[in-house]
């Protein structure tokens, strides 16, 4: 009879032999880490000294750059581990955390641009009523909400997915994530399967309303508004926005990959699309907030400027 207990280690069927280039692989996804823990620190630094960057659109990027961190952290130690060994194979301990760090990274993401997308509607539409609108204590509520949401939601997936029977043991992909765990199992996964569908209709949904409410009025004011507020419009809503479609492009082939067969598409090209959805995100959001946004811009210069005398 089979017990949960059974399969204690999981094989990332998705890696192949590289010879010698592994170590060329290692060198530049340790480069891509080292730049995301210093440009999103030094961002979030930023932030918390300088008191004039102590605006709600400012410290929700913070809580962005946090976040990327974390999501950051939860993949790159665990892959540059797996391109140097041999034998690429995991714990179901570490898949399961692995599973939340990324999974939760995922959600704070998304909730997070949902909620700075409201941020933006709110400082352009409603510019003389923005600070009443968006008072500290609202701000507070919305940063913890952005954060509790996903990690509540997450505990719950990776317990339901933690107490099913695993049969298999190859997960064909190079990172753990949930849905392919669970295609591993042999028990029944009808409630995985609807509260799946349920994280689906609350965290993907919910914010999509969200946005497609806020940019709406944003442009319905652009176009009725003075050539001013549609420069403030573009200047502060042209980040997000390519932060967002950057986002969402990698999260949807990430969805395909996961519900559909994709075995037409070499495998290099699967890993690197994959891998896009988790990296896009910490490594251009503090070129594109940082360069767009321009009380960074102007403190990142400064900064500088102050460190070559």
């Amino acid at each position: 009879m089979f017990n949960s207990t059974i399969v204690t280690h999981l094989t990332l069927g998705a890696y192949f032999d590289t010879g010698l280039l592994k170590y060329l692989f290692f060198l530049i996804l340790m480069s891509l880490y080292v730049w995301i823990i210093i440009s999103n620190v030094l961002l979030i630094v930023l932030i918390c000294v300088n008191r004039s960057l102590h605006e709600p659109m400012y410290l929700f990027l913070c809580s962005l750059f946090v976040n990327e961190l974390s999501g950051s952290t939860g993949l790159f130690p665990f892959l540059l581990l797996q391109i140097l060994r041999d034998v690429h194979t995991v714990s179901t301990s570490l898949c399961f955390l692995q599973n939340f760090f990324l999974f939760s990274y995922g959600g704070v993401e998304y909730l997070s641009l949902a909620i700075m997308s409201y941020d933006r509607y709110l400082a352009i539409c409603h510019p003389l009523q923005y600070h009443t609108l968006m008072t500290p204590n609202r701000m507070s509520m919305l940063i913890a909400l952005t954060w509790l949401c996903p990690l509540f939601l997450c505990v719950i997936m990776v317990c339901l997915t933690r107490s099913l029977l695993l049969c298999g043991d190859i997960v064909h992909k190079v990172y753990c994530d949930n849905y392919s765990v669970v295609k591993l199992a042999c028990s029944d996964t009808t409630i995985n399967n609807i509260y799946g569908l349920i994280i689906v209709s609350f965290s993907v949904f919910g914010p999509v309303i969200l946005i497609l409410y806020s940019y709406v009025w944003i442009l319905k004011v652009c176009f009725s508004g003075s050539k001013q507020t549609r420069h403030k419009a573009v200047s502060t809503c042209t980040p997000h926005l390519a932060s967002l479609i950057n986002f969402l492009f990698g999260g949807c082939f990430e969805l395909l990959q996961s519900r559909f067969n994709m075995k037409s598409v070499p495998n290099v090209v699967r890993i690197l699309l994959s891998l896009y959805w988790l990296t896009c995100q910490p490594l251009f959001n503090p070129l594109l907030y940082g360069l767009n946004l321009s009380k960074i811009r102007i403190l990142c210069k400064s900064l500088l400027s102050a460190q070559t005398l």
